[in-house]
């Protein structure tokens, strides 16, 4: 019991910045929670947090842990709504965000099945690619890609997001395939970003990422737009396996480099940290999780992990 309520003190406490804070939810003083954060501290035999008089952070090891603590409670508070939950009905408000892509590609699709299956819960779906302020916006929970999101949010991993690099057949055929990552600059490759900010592909190469910056004649700050032009066969694009699988099962684009690839990222729901979650919101996250998974559901493509 004291393990748990020192992993609760230290979640609350870097979740919500600082001890009065963490204190007031918690419904203790500042004193006890600072007691209780000294004590994991020196069973754990490392530093968590760098306290000050004026500002609270994260150690390098603090933020790991702290991933894995909120994972752990997440699944704690789960585990009790199965069981006291178990035979009531969903029902209420689920406000959820998503990136505009994948959203209407892997979220909307879906959700008609979800609600027909619970018909007492109604979903709000916002599609933006910004990062969305879920407690100022007042959303429940949102999709993000890559691990983008702030430590104060608890996230559950989804799916695993691939990047491949990929062609259209025809223009394989026109200008050959690449062997090696320094072939890349013979090729034409659809850049994301604006004309003088792109962000370079991502590989791996005996063991180590490495960071190729490519040229091409062709450059939009939309990535459906490179995804469009590869399949126009305008040149070679670095794209997720989300949003190019269909294309690959029906060959209209091919896989290059597949020996350079990444392992791969996550996608993750994300949503603030709550002693409890509504059994509306961990019903959609179970749903998601298990459409994602469905054999066949990305296309046949896999890639190795390194």
């Amino acid at each position: 019991m004291d393990a748990f309520k020192q992993i609760a003190a230290f979640v609350a406490v870097a979740t919500q910045g600082g001890l009065s804070a963490a204190a007031r939810v918690e419904g203790v003083t500042p004193a006890i929670m600072g007691r209780r954060l000294d004590a994991l501290e020196a069973r754990l035999g490392v530093k968590l947090l760098q306290r000050t008089t004026r500002r609270l952070s994260l150690t390098f090891e603090g933020s790991a842990f702290l991933e894995d603590c909120q994972r752990l409670l997440t699944d704690l508070a789960n585990a009790e709504a199965s069981v006291t939950l178990g035979s009531i009905r969903a029902s209420g408000h689920v406000r959820l965000t998503a990136p505009a892509g994948f959203g209407r590609r892997h979220v909307a699709p879906l959700l008609t099945a979800f609600c027909r299956q619970h018909p007492e819960v109604q979903v709000s779906l916002d599609l933006s690619d910004r990062m969305v302020d879920l407690v100022n916006e007042g959303m429940d929970c949102a999709i993000r890609i890559n691990g983008e999101h702030d430590h104060n949010l608890v996230s559950i991993k989804l799916a695993e997001n691939r990047r491949l690099v990929v062609a259209s057949p025809a223009y394989l055929a026109e200008r050959g395939t690449p062997q090696t990552l320094e072939d890349l600059s013979q090729h034409h490759c659809l850049l994301l970003g604006s004309s003088n900010q792109q962000r370079g592909w991502q590989f791996q190469r005996q063991g180590e990422r490495v960071t190729i910056k490519v040229q091409g004649p062709l450059c939009c700050n939309d990535g459906a737009v490179l995804h469009e032009w590869a399949l126009a066969g305008m040149g070679l694009a670095w794209r997720s396996l989300w949003e190019v699988g269909d294309d690959l099962r029906a060959g209209r684009l091919l896989t290059v480099l597949d020996a350079f690839r990444t392992p791969a990222s996550h996608i993750d729901m994300v949503f603030p940290q709550q002693r409890q979650m509504p059994l509306r919101v961990r019903l959609l996250i179970d749903y998601l999780k298990a459409c994602y998974a469905a054999p066949g559901y990305w296309g046949t493509i896999t890639a190795p992990d390194g």
